[in-house]
């Protein structure tokens, strides 16, 4: 399996990896040493979070190492008029107009707004105009999605990528 992904999301992947290697890493185990020096580890609290937090940062570090490392790397190939990635889509579903961002999918978020493109929403957008009606598939039967207008848009790295 791997993601597909736009070259500034590797980019802000590395950034992150670097950080959490040069500044995170050093932290924590500061922490650790500091907390380890309370006394009985079996009943040290801030100790165990401490260590707790210390294996988290080397998990995330791992994670997305191993995702920058699979990754396939994708770009936007939608015409001018058709929905691509990091445009922004007036649409109406569900008897609301609401305007999301079609986005990779270490970047989904649709609290926010930010749909992935692997999405069942996001394939079912993805590659229309504006005016075509397109059926999204859910668990419980499914909705359609009127598309108002289409607004293009570019990778500018302003969407965070997602945490775990």
């Amino acid at each position: 399996m791997y993601d597909e992904l736009t070259q500034k999301d590797i980019d802000k992947i590395n950034e992150e990896i670097e950080y959490r290697k040069a500044v995170k890493r050093h932290e924590l185990l500061e922490e650790v040493k500091r907390t380890r020096a309370f006394g009985d580890l079996s009943e040290n609290f801030e100790y165990k979070e401490a260590k707790r937090l210390k294996n988290q940062n080397e998990s995330r570090i791992r994670y997305l190492e191993r995702m920058v490392k699979t990754a396939k790397l994708v770009s936007d190939s939608s015409g001018a008029d058709a929905v691509g990635l990091y445009d922004l889509v007036e649409c109406e579903m569900l008897g609301k107009v609401r305007t999301v961002k079609i986005v990779t999918t270490i970047r989904t978020d649709a609290l926010k707004g930010l749909f992935g493109k692997d999405t069942p929403f996001g394939k079912a957008i993805l590659g229309r105009r504006a005016g075509d009606v397109c059926r999204v598939e859910a668990p419980n039967g499914g909705y359609d999605v009127k598309i108002l207008s289409i607004t293009k848009g570019e990778d500018d790295g302003s969407d965070p990528i997602m945490s775990y």
